[in-house]
């Protein structure tokens, strides 16, 4: 049986593990219980930042002693991509849509809770717009009903930002909310030069 000792009770459910292979590619968030399985399996390359979480499991029969693994945040793997492997594609998805422009009505600048907003397409499906990242913003129900099938020019709604698509880091930041201190130092520094803050 495993028991769970976090620094605070909540860490147990929110605390996600930082996933690179061995040349320190990042590839995804892992639960604990997955990073767990690579410390058991031998299979942790190397790792980075303080302690996050100490797992207690059994006690051996020989010793008496009961095996603990402390996580790490930010683990590698012993395994790796290939050479030229280009970075994952953030899926589009609603809430992906929403966390990259921050819940905010990129019509009327209004903050709004998840269930209030829509996926609007500045270029209406109906003209020939598609439905990719650079073709969609987060709207409020209200903004996206006057807006119509009409593009922003010809609704007079001009956009309060241009969509883009994220890098993968800016989606692995955007999809946590507890993303604990190394980690994110870690995540901004290989964000695209351009988007890092100043």
């Amino acid at each position: 049986m495993l028991v769970v000792e976090p620094r605070r009770m909540a860490d147990i459910h929110s605390t996600r593990v930082l996933s690179l292979d061995s040349t320190g590619r990042i590839l995804d968030w892992m639960s604990w219980q997955d990073a767990v399985c690579l410390y058991v399996r031998g299979a942790v390359a190397w790792t980075l930042g303080d302690p996050c979480l100490t797992i207690h499991g059994g006690t051996s029969r020989e010793t008496g002693l009961q095996s603990t693994i402390e996580l790490h945040p930010i683990v590698a793997s012993t395994g790796h991509c290939r050479e030229h492997a280009l970075d994952p594609s953030p899926a589009l998805t609603n809430a992906a849509l929403f966390a990259r422009d921050r819940h905010i009505c990129l019509y009327c600048g209004t903050h709004y809770v998840r269930s209030e907003l829509t996926r609007d397409h500045v270029v209406p499906l109906s003209k020939g717009g598609r439905d990719i990242w650079e073709n969609v913003v987060t709207a409020c129900l209200a903004c996206n009903i006057r807006k119509g099938g009409r593009t922003p020019q010809q609704a007079h709604m001009p956009l309060l930002a241009v969509p883009y698509r994220p890098s993968w880091v800016e989606h692995l930041i955007l999809s946590n909310r507890n993303i604990l201190a190394d980690q994110m130092e870690f995540l901004v520094n290989h964000l695209p030069r351009d988007r890092r803050p100043t």
